[in-house]
């Protein structure tokens, strides 16, 4: 009797990164200067806007000063999703492709500031990174009102990642220095940076984009 194929049960958030055996030493030495043009790019997508309104009484006299803040299109689809999921139970397929073309964009600018590739990220194409996200049945899928505590129930994957991306620094800082003198990225070193860098992809893919129900796994595999 043939056993049964067990298929791996693959979270909906998944990245890897292909590991390079020879990277570029001068690259990398000025990577700090050259990921500037397409961090504005990203920045200019994800930031806040903000603006300042002054009221003034008959006078003339200016009595409050205050300042408006509104989210980037990254905020913004966020909390439009959120609303559709709790209120209408809905996942808007082209909302769901702009998040995950951002969120490759977003990784492809991490890989190149890690130093984890010398590719200089398209907008375009995949490159060295594969990062993938499963697009939820709503109805099937989702707890049309678990949206609103998730920030909350993943503290203490906040606590943790926080501590995990201290090492994930230092662990570049330390990689940039073996390039210069290798031509090498540490592999123990690149696992460790790649692994926090999945890590915060599935609690994004948890709290912020909302495409799964399912808690992330503290693990950095």
């Amino acid at each position: 009797m043939t056993a049964p194929i067990v298929q791996p049960d693959f979270y909906p958030a998944r990245l890897d990164v292909e590991y390079p055996e020879r990277l570029n030493r001068v690259t990398t030495a000025f990577r700090l200067v050259l990921i500037i043009p397409i961090a504005v790019v990203l920045s200019a997508l994800s930031a806040e806007a903000r603006s300042t309104v002054d009221v003034i009484n008959e006078s003339g006299t200016v009595v409050h000063h205050a300042t408006q803040t509104s989210g980037g299109i990254a905020g913004g689809l966020f909390l439009a999703t959120l609303l559709m999921i709790v209120f209408r139970q809905r996942y808007p397929r082209w909302w769901f492709d702009f998040a995950l073309q951002f969120a490759r964009l977003s990784a492809r600018i991490g890989t190149y500031g890690a130093l984890l590739t010398d590719r200089y990220p398209s907008t375009v194409e995949e490159q060295s990174v594969r990062l993938e996200l499963d697009y939820p049945e709503v109805e099937r899928d989702l707890n049309r009102w678990l949206p609103l505590v998730k920030w909350f129930l993943a503290i203490p994957h906040y606590v943790v990642l926080a501590f995990l991306a201290v090492g994930a620094v230092v662990s570049i800082v330390i990689a940039w220095f073996a390039i210069l003198f290798t031509g090498r990225y540490p592999r123990g070193l690149f696992d460790y940076v790649v692994g926090v860098g999945r890590w915060a992809l599935r609690v994004q893919a948890y709290v912020s984009l909302l495409i799964t129900d399912r808690y992330p796994p503290f693990s950095l595999r």
